[in-house]
């Protein structure tokens, strides 16, 4: 299956977070996207690694992606060596994406700035003709891809983007994907111990950065993204 694009998160909910909104409007707009969970948030404070595979489907069904894979890497302990390139340069290679949304450059999680270097170095990798790879059940190798585009996502920290998406239109969406994580939210009733993103401040900020990023676009909601490189217009009327 070839996708238009593979987002690629540390943990289920980053990517929701990040960049749902996104991706419900491409996909509305007719790209197959897929989406890829390094690991299991096995190490969340609340709720436990089944509640999040529950969860990260239920999530994935509401956004409508073509594929959704677990990369099983350990939480909080995954590295960006070759064990952990190589397994991620078979599901580019597999996936083909035109672009990669992978996690912020810098993060208040440690986990977020490692799975972007991570994801960003795999990427590259994976268009060197000379890295073999192949899938266990597969008879042949696999060809080298490289994507167009590595672009990452915002999360905690208000990282100033080098462009943003209006998505007007579709955070409705993005809000029902990212609150289908039931056991990590706010919930008036839950025994469940107090997390940075369990407030209701935390709630109510997704909705208003992406007023504010809209707002400074002249829309109703964006969300933003940063670049390791250049995007590249072919007119000026391209960004009005």
């Amino acid at each position: 299956m070839k996708l238009d694009i593979l987002a690629i998160g540390a943990h289920p909910d980053d990517i929701e977070l990040g960049c749902g909104a996104t991706i419900a409007k491409e996909i509305a707009n007719g790209k197959k996207v897929g989406v890829i969970d390094l690991t299991r948030g096995e190490l969340g404070t609340r709720g436990t690694a089944e509640t999040r595979d529950v969860e990260a489907e239920n999530a994935a069904k509401i956004l409508g992606v073509s594929v959704r894979v677990n990369m099983g890497f350990a939480d909080g302990f995954f590295v960006n060596d070759k064990l952990h390139q190589m397994e991620l340069i078979k599901m580019i290679r597999k996936y083909q994406p035109d672009i990669v949304l992978c996690n912020a450059i810098e993060d208040r999680h440690i986990d977020h700035g490692k799975g972007s270097q991570l994801v960003s170095d795999a990427c590259f990798l994976s268009g060197l003709i000379k890295i073999k790879t192949k899938f266990p059940e597969d008879d042949g190798w696999q060809n080298p891809w490289r994507p167009k585009q590595v672009y990452h996502y915002i999360q905690w920290k208000n990282i100033e983007p080098d462009f943003v998406v209006d998505v007007s239109g579709y955070l409705d969406k993005k809000l029902e994907a990212v609150f289908a994580y039931e056991t990590q939210f706010h919930q008036q009733d839950s025994n469940e111990p107090k997390t940075p993103i369990s407030t209701t401040n935390f709630k109510d900020s997704i909705t208003y950065r992406a007023q504010d990023m809209g707002r400074l676009i002249g829309s109703e909601h964006a969300e933003g993204f940063t670049v390791e490189r250049y995007v590249a217009v072919k007119s000026l009327y391209d960004l009005i």
